[in-house]
């Protein structure tokens, strides 16, 4: 994650509800409107059907404490604004309490097509249809519970399992691959890379390998991993992860395929 940002965390009222601005509104409308038809030719049923069961606004920011109500009834997931960063410890620890740790901020219209840190848009467009999932719920909290259970030098490895696959996680349907990940669903121009483009790799998803595999978050991934059935995932949730993570560490971290970062120099 990020270790600074530009944006500032909104303020819920005592009711839980935050004031959004009618730019801020209509950047969501914008987005909304951007990711409508891409979601539906590219996303997973999975996520789709999440997706359809919240009904998000489509023209204003959401209010957390709205889709919380939701989330509750149908997974015991709540959704809880947060500070713009937050730390792996604490991230894991509200994921193994069922609880989203959302930014409550919402990009610029400058950062519309990407953003680095993730915003709001991001946070409920992009992941609170698969938490209204309880299969895709109960394995982001066995995350979390891994997490709590782990050491500060564990994080990194543990959290490459969460980063790809709830984040920019593929999968086959019906013969085709199709985007599963929230990263990859609130991204109007990395959603259609993922799937269409030849650039990135595409690998079968294993627990191991995902662990050893390094990741940016400032440019789109240069590779992928696909599920062939979203069972494997939540297969995952069984497994003792901090083992996976002691194995993997044990081999080492996979070539980076990454082009070095440019200096300000450059």
């Amino acid at each position: 994650m990020p270790k600074s940002t530009k944006y500032r965390a909104k303020i819920a009222d005592e009711q839980g509800h935050i004031a959004y601005t009618a730019e801020e509104d209509a950047v969501w409308a914008d987005l909304y409107a951007a990711q409508q038809d891409n979601v539906q030719k590219y996303m997973a049923r999975d996520y789709l059907d999440g997706l359809k069961r919240l009904e998000l606004p489509k023209t204003r920011v959401p209010s957390c404490k709205d889709i919380s109500e939701r989330l509750l009834d149908l997974t015991g997931w709540r959704v809880q604004p947060v500070p713009a960063l937050i730390g792996f410890e604490t991230f894991f620890g509200m994921l193994a309490d069922r609880l989203f740790p959302a930014a409550s901020f919402i990009r610029s219209r400058e950062d519309f097509d990407y953003i680095e840190e993730p915003d709001i848009f991001h946070e409920i467009f992009g992941h609170t249809p698969l938490l209204s999932d309880p299969r895709f719920a109960a394995f982001s909290q066995a995350i979390g519970k891994a997490g709590v259970q782990a050491g500060p030098k564990d994080y990194a490895w543990l959290i490459r399992l969460y980063w790809f696959s709830i984040e920019f996680g593929l999968r086959w349907q019906d013969g085709e691959i199709k985007a599963l990940g929230s990263g990859l669903a609130s991204s109007p121009t990395e959603l259609v890379y993922a799937v269409e483009s030849d650039i990135p790799d595409r690998d079968p998803f294993d627990v191991l390998t995902i662990l050893r595999t390094p990741y940016r978050i400032d440019m789109h991934q240069m590779g992928y991993f696909v599920l062939q059935d979203p069972e494997a995932l939540f297969a995952a949730a069984d497994r003792n992860l901090l083992a996976d993570v002691k194995q993997a560490q044990s081999l080492g971290l996979l070539p980076n395929k990454f082009p070095p970062k440019a200096t300000a120099a450059e």
